[in-house]
């Protein structure tokens, strides 16, 4: 699934190929995927430009020059896709027509991402209890958000409510680089360890950000590049293990992350 990283790239794609481009023509896919009936997408965008973006974790905002907000959660499989052809992509549950004849889709070909309209960011921060995007968040908010936490660390991380942008592949590249075994109880951490974790969560967001921007690999000692179970890990001679911690396929070394 998209998460910080991938969203961020997908806001700088339409910063640069979409802004300020008047929408002449809306094409809807899926029913399932929209938030709103698409009677008021039209009404909302339909002649008007696309003038800026922003983000908040896993949720892209584009903003409508009549003052509301196109949401785009990508799902699992979601992107955006600009094009000068006739030719929509396969999979496209929204398309918009600008008036130079080019073209901006949204394409999720498992239909799991969603579209909304919103009055603005902290409107829809605050009806859909979203945290702080994760690379807002300062020091001191990171360590009174796991002040009364009780559950595992790995939970805390992934919770949209506490923290937005962190997913499965990202909180246990976080947890490798801390080496934090991902069951720990959050309650059971230290102040060292939350220490940790906040200056590895933003190292290794903008370490991906830039490496998405820049189409280039991730180190070779981060565990994404071996999320794999029976995998080398890339810091010991362990193998890569993996769990299920709420649900969520959770990738770790048992040498380096010893559970406490």
């Amino acid at each position: 699934m998209p998460e910080l990283p991938e969203v961020a790239y997908q806001k700088k794609y339409v910063d640069a190929t979409a802004l300020h481009k008047e929408v002449v023509k809306i094409d809807f896919g899926a029913k399932k995927l929209f938030q709103s009936p698409q009677k008021e997408f039209e009404d909302a965008i339909l002649n008007e430009k696309i003038s800026g973006t922003q983000q908040l974790g896993k949720y892209l905002f584009l903003k409508i020059t009549s003052e509301k907000e196109l949401v785009l959660h990508f799902g699992m499989s979601g992107k955006m896709e600009f094009y000068q052809h006739d030719e929509v992509p396969k999979h496209a549950q929204l398309t918009l027509f600008f008036e130079d004849d080019s073209r901006l889709s949204f394409v999720c070909p498992r239909k799991f991402g969603k579209i909304y309209l919103a009055e603005g960011i902290e409107d829809f921060q605050k009806k859909h209890s979203l945290g702080n995007h994760a690379l807002d968040v300062k020091e001191e908010e990171f360590m009174d958000l796991l002040q009364d936490k009780k559950g595992s660390i790995k939970s805390a991380l992934t919770d949209q409510h506490l923290i937005a942008g962190i997913g499965n592949l990202y909180a246990d590249e976080i947890l490798f680089q801390c080496k934090i075994h991902p069951k720990t109880s959050t309650a059971k951490l230290s102040e060292k360890e939350k220490k940790s974790l906040f200056e590895k969560m933003e190292k290794i967001l903008k370490k991906v950000i830039k490496s998405k921007t820049e189409d280039s690999k991730l180190p070779e000692s981060y565990l994404t590049r071996h999320r794999k179970e029976g995998a080398d890990c890339p810091d010991c001679k362990g193998k890569v293990e993996m769990i299920k911690i709420s649900g969520r396929s959770t990738y770790f070394c048992p040498d380096c992350q010893v559970e406490k």
